[in-house]
């Protein structure tokens, strides 16, 4: 069985619900989206509406995967560079498969379909993205065809003597 992909939904409260919960529920399985568990989906929240009013400010894309039953399994924001010099790029970041579905290749679907919805906006000849260090996310990254091309040692603390690195990963489109 497979996801259904949507690029840009709308944003009903039972999307939004939706994509909080998978967020919560990716961090507290140990998923590397920007916090460390436990948390709640009010500790999410905040994060959450700041992706929104992106995508509102028509900066950030959403794409969801839903499963059979509906519901919010997998999601990606894509974001435009706002540097002048640099929006040939397009950023992918919170990309998550909530950890039910994880080793279904919905993971590689995702990122498929990340690729195709970036190959589809004008002038975008690359995807970037970074990843926490640690995790094997890069190792799954290069297996979608990203690149590692930088990685700043120690920059994410994830607990006090716990420090990863950011790597930085591309695919070219072109």
């Amino acid at each position: 069985m497979s996801l259904r992909f949507e690029l840009d939904p709308s944003v009903t409260p039972d999307l939004r619900d939706g994509v909080l919960a998978l967020w919560a529920d990716v961090s507290n399985a140990g998923g590397a989206v920007g916090f460390v568990p436990p948390v709640t989906a009010a500790d999410v929240r905040p994060e959450l509406v700041r992706h929104l009013a992106g995508m509102a400010e028509g900066r950030v894309r959403l794409l969801v995967g839903r499963d059979a039953r509906g519901d919010v399994a997998a999601t990606a924001f894509l974001a435009f560079n706002q540097h002048r010099l640099m929006r040939h790029h397009l950023w992918l970041y919170t990309v998550m498969v909530h950890p039910a579905h994880q080793g279904k290749g919905y993971g590689r679907a995702l990122m498929a379909s990340a690729q195709e919805a970036a190959l589809g906006f004008d002038g975008i000849e690359a995807l970037r993205l970074t990843c926490r260090g640690g995790t094997g996310a890069d190792v799954f990254y290069s297996a979608c065809g990203y690149k590692e091309v930088g990685r700043i040692p120690g920059a994410i603390r994830v607990a006090p003597g716990d420090d990863r690195d950011d790597i930085h990963m591309m695919l070219p489109l072109l």
